[in-house]
């Protein structure tokens, strides 16, 4: 029952984009010589993993989420401990009619404190219902939040899919800047015609500064900060991922997007079903061989007050963070090629350089240094 993993896969460096994109689009991009690495099968290791093989869901890995008020978004179910079942090397998350009090039941589970991941290749198989007013999801959410609660800390939407246009799936990011809340929602869709009658393979590649998602090995989204675009924000309002965010498989019904067509109640039950949940992570120690290159075009942000910003590095594996020097000393560090410098004395002028370094510890050249004045 198991799916055989996908053997070849493409990373790419794209500008940010998120609107719907032509699938010939994406062919060139992949063709382009910006390629991080060629990609090999064997650089990826498996970190966690949940084939279903049991016959309960095994607790060790999950929890489950007990909310009687639907999880938000205006949906309509209670999620339970008692809408999933495992059999056959399949689990399945079940949304019934309920005569207890509640419209619906369904489930959510989650890895939070058993499986909380930065970075890496996450990826499931999974066949999801048919119906109007179905909602199924897998997702990810910060385990901790630094930057505040939603969508300040962040949410990845790895696959998600509405009842009443079934051959549709989504991914999506949800951050301060970005998030449909306030009508700048960034994501894409593909069509699937056998979304709702066989297993697909749901994936994204997570690195520093970019997201991109995958169904059956096939690119169609990229979600990629660039710091000469965003200037007028911190790095963080618009790309928080990079710390440990933890898994989520629920089935909704209803709810602001599920629901915008109404729920058949003819339908039910309806049963979510996922094959497998995998988590893989690069083998940075083994593959990794060079030394990240220098940091360029370091400059001041003429939107953002005492903000610094500069072209990525680029690394045979990639690139973990930067070190920042005042004056020749380290001050801070960042994830991404932007930094807002902080507790310095108003009015005085330093001296500041960057560095890059990889996931092994290597180090780039310092950049060329620039002059600023703290504001």
């Amino acid at each position: 029952m198991k799916k055989v993993l996908s053997t070849m896969m493409l990373l790419l460096m794209t500008t940010f984009l998120v609107s719907c994109i032509e699938k010939e689009e994406l062919v060139k991009m992949e063709a382009t010589p910006d390629s991080k690495v060629p990609y090999l099968d064997d650089i990826w290791v498996a970190v966690w993993a949940d084939e279903f093989d049991g016959d309960t869901l095994d607790m060790t890995k999950w929890s489950y989420e007990i909310d009687g008020g639907g999880g938000g978004n205006n949906e309509l179910q209670y999620y339970t401990n008692n809408n999933t079942t495992v059999k056959d090397g399949i689990l399945t998350i079940t949304a019934k009619k309920d005569d207890q009090g509640h419209d619906y039941t369904s489930s959510r589970i989650v890895t939070r404190g058993k499986g909380d991941f930065t970075y890496g290749r996450i990826q499931a198989s999974i066949k999801v219902p048919d119906g109007r007013g179905t909602w199924p999801a897998f997702w990810m959410m910060p385990t901790r939040s630094p930057h505040g609660i939603w969508p300040r800390s962040g949410e990845i939407d790895i696959m998600e899919h509405v009842g009443y246009d079934n051959q549709m799936i989504h991914n999506s990011i949800h951050t301060l800047k970005y998030h449909h809340s306030v009508g700048t929602g960034r994501g894409n869709s593909i069509k699937i015609p056998t979304a709702t009658t066989e297993f697909h393979l749901y994936e994204i590649i997570w690195e520093p500064g970019i997201i991109m998602g995958y169904v059956d090995g096939e690119l169609y989204s990229t979600f990629k900060y660039t710091a000469g675009f965003e200037r007028e924000v911190e790095f963080y309002e618009v790309f928080p991922f990079y710390y440990d965010f933890f898994i989520i498989l629920n089935l909704a019904i209803g709810g602001d997007w599920g629901g915008q067509q109404g729920v058949d109640d003819s339908l039910f039950p309806h049963e979510y079903e996922i094959d497998f949940v995998r988590v893989y992570q690069k083998d940075y120690n083994y593959y990794d061989k060079a030394e990240p290159s220098q940091p360029s075009y370091v400059q001041e942000s003429a939107y953002l007050k005492n903000s610094i910003y500069w072209r990525e590095s680029t690394d045979d594996m990639g690139v973990e963070l930067y070190n920042i020097y005042v004056d020749g000393e380290l001050h801070t560090t960042s994830p991404l090629s932007q930094v807002v410098l902080k507790r310095l004395e108003v009015g005085q002028t330093y001296e500041v350089t960057i560095e890059a370094v990889d996931f092994t510890g290597k180090v780039s050249e310092l950049s060329e240094p620039i002059s600023f004045t703290y504001q």
